[in-house]
């Protein structure tokens, strides 16, 4: 199927995977300075930003994802570029990289290792978010106006919401609360896990994974059952990042996907 996408740069290709209820243009901070060494390539997940849904009687699932991927990139005449993603964009980069579709997978603050309660409290998090989103927009636009209205917004999910652009974050409230795929996403989302991963993603595909530690959604508790679950992963914290960093730090964030979509031999 196709997938709305922002492409962009020479070098390399890297595909980036936005998490749950947001958009390609959550890497826009990102982007050009990606950009700069890599060919990027953002993408709107099936049923969020402007991509359709997935087809009727297709579930939302990790191996759906992955054949999604796989027929997109063929599509554009893409095979094994670097991945990185953040939240379930993250954990989709495992996956796919557990297939053979990747030459590196970069993740930041993967889903899939919560454990029943930490799913819950996620899950809880993200639908208050989106029930906020009902908000009318004039009332959710006069907040983000200001830093403090931008703070109780988004600060479960950014550890910096008050530096961010105010019209991108009023229309990311309106792509998570149009998201056609946000609830049969968020309602397979408990049986995702992403145990297993050590033996099943190739020894030759280097992964990256960097936490946030004001991650609130996904706490840094999730984090380290990641350095168990993956032990031969390089591991990286992001200082004062919250859940989506590319706002909080983008010269970090940059950097840490440039370090991991580079060849082993230069890290």
């Amino acid at each position: 199927m196709d997938l709305v996408h922002e492409r962009r740069g020479d070098g390399p290709p890297l595909l980036l995977l936005h998490g749950i209820g947001h958009r390609w243009q959550g890497w826009k901070p990102v982007l050009d300075l990606l950009a700069r060494e890599r060919e990027v390539i953002a993408v709107d997940l099936p049923g969020f930003g402007a991509s359709p849904p997935l087809p009727a009687g297709m579930p939302y699932t990790v191996a759906s994802a992955v054949t999604v991927l796989g027929d997109f990139l063929a599509s554009i005449g893409v095979e094994r570029p670097h991945l990185a993603g953040n939240s379930l964009g993250g954990l989709f980069a495992l996956h796919a990289a557990q297939h053979g579709l990747a030459s590196s997978a970069t993740v930041l603050s993967p889903a899939g290792f919560y454990r029943a309660a930490g799913f819950r409290y996620a899950a809880g998090v993200l639908n208050l978010h989106r029930f906020a989103a009902r908000t009318p927009e004039p009332v959710r636009a006069r907040l983000a106006e200001y830093p403090l209205g931008r703070k109780a917004m988004f600060g479960m999910i950014y550890g910096r919401p008050e530096q961010l652009d105010p019209k991108e974050l009023l229309l990311d409230t309106r792509a998570l609360l149009e998201a056609p795929g946000f609830r049969q996403t968020l309602r397979a989302g408990h049986g995702e896990r992403a145990q297993g991963f050590p033996s099943a993603i190739p020894a030759d595909v280097p992964v990256t994974i960097a936490w946030g530690t004001r991650d609130r959604l996904l706490p840094n508790l999730q984090g380290r059952r990641a350095r168990q679950v993956l032990p031969t992963a390089r591991f990286v914290p992001l200082v004062d990042c919250g859940h989506v960093p590319m706002g909080d730090n983008p010269a970090l964030v940059a950097r840490v996907l440039l370090d991991g979509s580079s060849s082993p031999l230069l890290r």
